[in-house]
């Protein structure tokens, strides 16, 4: 009797053991921070969105004939709200492609507002458009840095799903590679610009 007790704790614990090293736990960690840190980008880029009706609001005032540029961005912002990536579709990588052409076209169209913006004295002189302004460029710093958690987060999941014994368990559980954000042109962004001053 008291052999066969021994035999089953050797046998509780050794099944303890092999659980503890399959990387279950790991996974299911990382697998929330992934999407944890994806609301954090969306919640950015949100903030984002919600400035520029103020910051549109308060160029019109001033450059009422600049319609083009109020009207690329209304494009843009109504393009971001059809490609809207839900945490459940993150390891889409067109979706993800298209979510983050939509965030660059956005980008495009806000900085051509504040070029405008640059052709209107009164209008860099306004408190209103400076404090918007400023939350602006705060807000692309924090989309910044939550992309890069974001980053960091899928490369720490993805490694442990590459990596043994934990790809047994994620094979297991299905979880595949997830995509990441990448750069469109890495060969364009790798040369130096040139500066001509004349």
């Amino acid at each position: 009797m008291r052999k066969t007790g021994f035999r089953h704790l050797f046998a509780v614990a050794l099944l303890f053991l092999s659980l503890s090293g399959c990387g279950y736990n790991t996974l299911q960690e990382q697998a929330e921070w992934v999407k944890a840190t994806w609301a954090q980008v969306l919640n950015q880029y949100q903030r984002r969105a919600d400035l520029v009706p103020a910051l549109v609001g308060v160029v019109k005032a001033y450059a009422a004939h600049e319609k083009s540029v109020f009207e690329e961005i209304a494009q843009a912002r109504a393009h971001l709200e059809n490609t809207r990536v839900s945490t459940a579709a993150l390891n889409d990588a067109t979706a993800l492609e298209q979510y983050s052409q939509a965030q660059k076209r956005m980008s495009t169209a806000l900085e051509r507002l504040l070029l405008v913006a640059e052709n209107y004295p009164q209008l860099k002189a306004d408190g209103v458009f400076r404090d918007l302004q400023i939350q602006l460029e705060g807000t692309e710093n924090r989309i910044a840095f939550a992309r890069t958690r974001y980053i960091d987060a899928v490369a720490a999941f993805n490694i442990s799903v590459r990596s043994f014994p934990s790809n047994l368990t994620a094979k297991y559980l299905s979880y595949e590679i997830l995509p990441t954000f990448s750069v469109d042109n890495e060969g364009a962004i790798s040369k130096a610009p040139t500066v001509s001053i004349k």
